[in-house]
């Protein structure tokens, strides 16, 4: 069994289905069905084949989400190939690591600003032979370069395929923070088994409409949004952008949506943001409204069926508080499926008691992805459930999780010596995560094992926790602790800024200028006391004693952000460097 086999018994069994929807003019959602993609990908392939591409041979592709990057994913594993996606906001540097590292033979662009860039390194990749482009190209076409249509017009025969289950069906480059990215090599074994421990969790139906919004170039999205799908007769429905997806969930309905938690916590401080904007008695009826859910959302998690007043309670409770926020996804959401970060169990609480449920998984690139899941029988928020059926987990002397199991990558590609870093001699894989399994079996993540943060008097902090704790103040939307080597912590503060100016607007700050206002001593003062009210669990070591406010948000386009919107906290730290020593007046004396 190999993913190109699977597929073809989709496309036989699901025929005139839809199984894609996209916008191709930017008007109105157009499906393509089973039988429609499938022959797709035939002509696609037969094109790959006559231009030379043959077994184990790498097609990359560099592309946001859309059709063509699902077509050449299976057109190029139906020729045998290997594919080698990358995020379509890499830079023209980092396209030409990759491509060179992989030894691709062929690239498939989606726009011209991206063929832009392949073209500005392509004489720094002697292994580049051919270049495709998506969308039509106006004018002259460069020398070596062809249009997907064209590429689907070939007459020619597709070889059998002799793939099997064993051989890599791609290379996945890590978008690590420091040093170069990793070639992950991820077979069809690897993919099957983790695709079917995950359906075996999660039912996925035919009548399931998923919206993708993740890029497909990580593994996340890709296996979750885009294998499982596909082989379960569902329906995925392309975002038009990252900035679109609020009014495309209200368009195609989703069923079942996969994100990082960013989505999440910024859906949370937006209905924060209208609560407080709000009259005093919309903010009573809404904090009314999330105690009857969460009364509502402990009895389920214990086990237990709410009272008939709790119920009745409820019902109110929707209508009133939680109608719109149900609106917002489309109406028709079973669930939300959490990862690529960590998700603060707040957040997840407050869905809950609004009806909505996030299940939280997690995953590495090279376990393809799935360790452990939360599934709608069994679930407990905090944790990132229990790990699939079939692998080990075990948590080492220091705390770090391994896993060891049909999961784990095949290592990484012309890369020995750092494969053999991470998998011993037994077959166990180290995660780099700090971890523990509960009693009940269920894994929690305490944080990355390079993320502790060591203070000057040896003490150990975990930073994602706190962090966690800190983004729940409607006051707070990013922050990251700072203190390597330092007497204490301190953070680096981007506030949420619609709530902050209404904050102002109703305590006397003077000002109206952010700058101003992210000084001003009232605002100082309420940063400080958000900070002291929710860290009173924590130990007197794990306490922000400092902290800055920053005027602009993290973000990729600063390269702040990887593309799946986890910090760059080497990049943050040395970009605000000046900041951070500002912090820390002491040490600059001391030195």
């Amino acid at each position: 069994m190999t993913l190109i086999s699977m597929f073809e018994e989709a496309i036989q069994h699901y025929g005139d289905k839809p199984a894609l929807a996209h916008k191709p003019k930017g008007d109105t959602y157009q499906d393509i069905s089973y039988t429609e993609l499938g022959a797709s990908v035939d002509a696609f392939s037969r094109g790959l084949h006559a231009l030379g591409v043959e077994k184990d041979d790498r097609v990359a592709l560099l592309s946001e989400n859309r059709p063509e990057w699902a077509i050449t994913d299976f057109g190029s594993l139906k020729v045998g190939g290997v594919t080698v996606p990358m995020f379509s906001t890499l830079t023209a540097a980092q396209v030409s690591y990759i491509l060179k590292d992989s030894g691709s033979k062929v690239i498939c662009v989606s726009t011209e600003s991206q063929l832009k860039k392949v073209l500005s390194i392509r004489d720094d990749v002697p292994s580049l032979e051919h270049i495709i482009v998506f969308d039509p190209i106006e004018g002259e076409i460069p020398e070596g370069v062809t249009e997907f249509e064209a590429i689907c017009k070939s007459t020619g025969e597709t070889p059998d395929n002799t793939t099997s289950e064993d051989d890599i069906a791609t290379i996945i480059y890590t978008s690590g923070t420091t040093g170069n990215p990793k070639g992950v090599m991820l077979t069809h074994a690897n993919f099957i088994f983790n695709l079917q421990a995950c359906k075996s969790l999660i039912e996925v139906r035919e009548t399931d409409v998923l919206l993708s919004f993740l890029p497909l170039s990580h593994v996340f999205e890709r296996l979750g949004g885009h294998y499982v799908p596909l082989f379960s007769g569902s329906k995925i429905a392309y975002a038009e952008s990252t900035f679109t997806v609020a009014r495309n969930m209200q368009e195609v309905s989703p069923t079942v949506m996969l994100s990082v938690p960013r989505l999440y916590e910024t859906m949370h401080d937006r209905v924060l943001s209208a609560v407080q904007a709000g009259s005093p008695l919309k903010q009573k009826i809404f904090h009314w409204g999330v105690s009857v859910g969460s009364a509502v959302s402990a009895s389920i998690q214990q086990g237990k069926n709410p009272s008939p007043l709790l119920k009745l309670k409820q019902g109110i409770a929707d209508k009133l508080v939680f109608a719109k926020l149900k609106a917002a996804t489309g109406g028709r959401l079973r669930f939300f499926v959490s990862g690529g970060a960590a998700l603060p169990q707040a957040i997840a609480e407050f869905f809950h008691a609004a009806g909505i449920l996030i299940l939280e998984g997690y995953g590495l690139t090279e376990t393809s992805p799935v360790i452990s899941l939360n599934h709608p029988a069994k679930w407990r928020f905090g944790t990132v459930g229990e790990p699939v059926p079939g692998i080990e987990v075990w948590i080492a002397e220091d705390g770090e999780i391994l896993t060891r199991g049909p999961h784990v990558m095949k290592g990484y590609f012309n890369n020995a010596a750092e494969t053999s870093e991470v998998i011993d001699a037994d077959g166990w894989f180290y995660t780099g995560d700090i971890g523990i399994i509960d009693a009940d079996g269920f894994v929690k993540i305490t944080d990355r094992k390079k993320n502790i943060i060591v203070l000057s008097n040896g003490k150990n902090v975990a930073p994602q926790p706190i962090e966690s704790e800190l983004v729940q103040s409607p006051f707070i939307s990013q922050i990251l602790l700072i203190g390597n080597e330092r007497k204490n912590l301190a953070a680096l503060i981007v506030p949420n800024f619609d709530a902050l100016k209404v904050w102002a607007a109703e305590n006397d700050v003077e000002t109206t200028e952010l700058s101003e206002m992210l000084q001003a001593r009232q605002v100082q003062q309420l940063i400080q006391r958000e900070i002291r009210s929710r860290l009173t669990d924590f130990a007197d070591f794990e306490q922000v004693r400092r902290f800055v406010l920053l005027e602009k948000e993290f973000s990729q386009d600063a390269d702040e952000m990887t593309p799946t919107l986890k910090l760059k906290r080497n990049v943050i730290i040395e970009k605000y460097a000046d900041v951070i020593e500002g912090m820390y007046p002491e040490d600059a004396l001391n030195n």
